[in-house]
């Protein structure tokens, strides 16, 4: 496309001569253009259109953003005469070749300052009305926050970014302006969101941050000064987001300069603890800050060797993290202890094998008085934690290690096999049976064998790897009496099935101590691959109970399978009005849970007593009437519709309790059952059950006041009726029918 616009000229003619007719489209188009071409060269992130479109309806100077001064896609294409275009996989915006981005790093003067120019749109927007009046905490963000404030994310996160490669005088006056006013800014939670914590992400965290930690996140010397010198901000204060100083935020991000003013600042610890007893160095350490680290311990105060609440060092963090010249810098500290194990008992190679830090686990197996098979408080060896990682390099270079058991159990028994097995690390699978000392077969405390965890899993690769052993029992229940076969058929494993029932020890219709067979757990989780094999296999019974009396028929009609529903109810064995020890039939699970579906296969099989009552006396019209969710409305409609639509259903029949569908629908505030059992007549709406409460009664006695006022013409019904206590509603109501 260039070369036809620009004929005769080279790659790089053609992309100045086209910059050029950019420029020369003059007013709003030229501005455009160029905006466009900085922004899609000079973003620290690629931008969808919609940012894009926003950012450059910013104006410099205004106090507020106006929505109509967005431009539309095809404007920016269009002033952009064909250098960008849009990425649709992506739904971003990129340059049309990546020799265009290096033409214009060759040529830094086609713009003026671009990061500057780019951090003063950002903050203006910050600073904008419109983004001032944000009010929402993180949490009550809806998933469409973004789509209407779409540049806002990139804003909060990237200003600071931009500031920091070139600060101007009107960057630095409107960080100041931003920052004066930090508390609350909705810019927080992005930035909150974006910040690491080391191993930390799981300890909550409330959302607030000072407009210090802020600076020196961003590691803006002269913003962090001018804040304390302007406000006599506390460099120190700690404010919720894990207590980390300003300190702290400036080190995690590597800002020497920063690092290097604060430690300098009378009255601030180097070496001050967040919440979890995290310091400066240890987040240096972790985030491998070499020259923030050797700033740090040039200071007296900060001991190189201290412990968070974990009980882990700025050593262990360093060698987790696979940062080796920060290790040996540490080392070299007096004071460090190599050997020094945390709160959970793990090591620092524990730490390293753990991460795949090959380099690491190298150097540190190479110290003399390191034990490489040490376990942890939960008896796991670092082999145990390379195993489950898959990290086959770690695991190669432990197993060479004499001293280091390939089999060693843990506290619940668990082998380094079992968890490589579970996540289906073939490698390592394939490295720990080719060792004599392993056994395949092993069980953990509850039972389980490697296949177990495997079968589980799906993972075929190690299933058929274990398969070939010959020690393996395939059909070996745990301690719950579950079955490989059993755990794959419930996950919908087809290949792993199909794998096991090849095995003539197999018994595909072994029940587990609950009496459940493989087809039961398939059944309930809707897997109908799994039940169509099972069911091919002649020594299966489709209709055997569980210990409960449930078959494979209720388990799938509860869950609403319709699928599987249909596949059992073609089998001549399979009773569809068999009840449970409870006097349930499939009937009734699918109507207590609403599935319609289910409901009107079993409704058109004429041996299904539609009105079958169960122990308590409850028909399937009565677990519906008492209905769901309000986003389930719907279906329990259908439910109770098609109920009251078969002969056989008595609309009024009580249970052991005396109480009607009427009574379950009004105390579940079903509006929509309420009227329609009203409208039969043979439903008496004032009928008291074994305690006297009427449907009313239920009705004033909670919040359900909308199934009181229907306007279909009928005899009132008295609502001072006294129950068997002699009390009375709280309120008159009436009914009107």
């Amino acid at each position: 496309m260039l070369s036809e616009m620009t004929p005769g000229l080279g790659l790089g003619g053609a992309y100045g001569a086209t910059i050029e007719r950019i420029k020369a489209q003059g007013g709003d188009k030229a501005r455009l253009g160029m905006g466009a071409l900085m922004w899609v060269s000079h973003a620290e992130r690629p931008l969808k259109a919609n940012q894009l479109c926003h950012a450059l309806a910013i104006k410099l100077g205004s106090t507020d953003f106006n929505a109509d001064n967005i431009p539309s896609m095809r404007t920016l294409l269009s002033c952009c005469q064909g250098l960008i275009t849009m990425d649709k996989e992506a739904s971003t915006v990129r340059l049309i070749h990546f020799t265009l981005k290096e033409y214009l790093s060759t040529h830094p003067d086609i713009f003026s300052r671009p990061h500057s120019a780019m951090a003063e749109i950002c903050l203006t927007y910050l600073n904008s009305e419109h983004v001032k009046a944000i009010q929402v905490t993180a949490p009550d963000r809806d998933a469409g926050f973004n789509d209407h404030h779409p540049f806002l994310q990139y804003c909060s996160l990237y200003w600071g970014v931009h500031a920091n490669q070139d600060l101007s005088d009107l960057t630095r006056s409107l960080a100041l302006q931003l920052l004066q006013e930090f508390d609350g800014h909705v810019s927080i939670h992005f930035l909150i969101e974006d910040l690491g914590t080391l191993e930390l992400s799981n300890w909550g965290h409330s959302y607030d941050l000072s407009a210090v930690q802020c600076a020196s996140c961003f590691g803006i010397v002269e913003i962090v000064a001018a804040l304390i010198d302007i406000q006599g901000y506390n460099t120190n204060r700690r404010r919720q987001f894990l207590g980390d100083s300003p300190l702290a935020y400036a080190a995690r991000n590597g800002h020497e300069e920063v690092v290097k003013m604060l430690v300098g600042w009378e009255g601030v610890d180097p070496d001050e603890p967040n919440d979890h007893g995290q310091t400066p160095l240890s987040y240096a350490a972790g985030y491998g800050r070499q020259g923030v680290v050797e700033i740090l311990l040039r200071r007296a105060e900060v001991n190189p060797d201290r412990t968070d609440n974990l009980g882990r060092t700025p050593l262990s963090y360093a060698v987790g993290r696979g940062h080796v010249g920060v290790v040996m810098t540490l080392l070299g500290q007096p004071g460090v202890i190599p050997d020094r194990i945390d709160n959970v008992g793990r090591t620092l190679l524990s730490h390293a094998a753990g991460h795949g830090q090959e380099r690491m686990v190298k150097i540190l197996l190479g110290w003399e008085r390191l034990d490489p098979d040490k376990p942890d408080n939960n008896g796991r060896t670092p082999l145990s934690y390379a195993g489950k990682g898959g990290h086959g390099g770690v695991v190669k270079m432990l197993l060479e290690r004499g001293e280091v058991n390939p089999d060693k159990p843990d506290n619940e028994g668990r082998t380094p096999l079992m968890y490589a097995a579970y996540q289906g690390h073939e490698g390592v699978v394939k490295m720990l049976l080719e060792r004599g000392e392993v056994n395949p077969d092993k069980p953990d405390n509850w039972g389980r064998i490697p296949l177990s965890y495997a079968t589980e899993g799906g993972e075929e690769g190690v299933v058929k790897m274990l398969l070939e052993r010959g020690e393996v029992n395939p059909d070996k229940p745990d301690n719950k009496g579950r079955t490989p076969l059993s755990y794959a058929a419930y996950r919908g494993h087809e290949g792993v099935v199909k794998m096991l029932l090849e095995r003539g020890e197999v018994n595909p219709d072994k029940p587990d101590n609950e009496g459940r067979i493989p087809l039961s757990y398939a059944t309930e989780g809707g897997e109908e691959g799994v039940v169509k094999m099972l069911l091919e296999r002649g020594e299966v019974n489709p209709d055997t109970p569980d210990n409960e009396g449930r078959t494979p028929l209720m388990y799938a009609a509860y869950r609403g399978h319709e699928g599987v529903v249909k596949m059992l109810l073609e089998r001549g064995e399979v009773n569809p009005d068999k009840p449970d020890n409870e006097g349930r039939t499939p009937l009734s699970y699918a109507a207590y849970w609403g599935q319609e579906g289910v409901v009107q296969m079993l409704l058109e099989r004429g041996e299904v007593n539609p009105d079958k009552p169960d122990n308590k006396g409850r028909t399937p019209l009565s677990y519906a009437s008492r209905g769901g969710k309000s986003y389930e409305t719907a279906k329990y409609m259908r439910v109770v519709e098609m109920l009251l639509g078969r002969e056989e259903v008595i609309p009024d029949k009580t249970d052991n309790d005396g109480r009607t569908p009427l009574s379950y629908a009004v105390e579940g505030g079903f509006e929509e059952a309420v009227g329609m059992l009203l409208m039969r007549q043979e439903v008496n709406p004032d009928m008291p059950d074994y305690l006297g409460p009427t449907p009313l009664m239920l009705t004033s006695s909670g919040a359900h006041e909308g199934v009181v006022t229907l306007p279909q013409p009928r005899e009132a019904v008295a609502v001072a009726r006294p129950n068997a206590e002699q009390s009375s509603p709280r309120r008159s109501y009436c009914f009107f029918f």
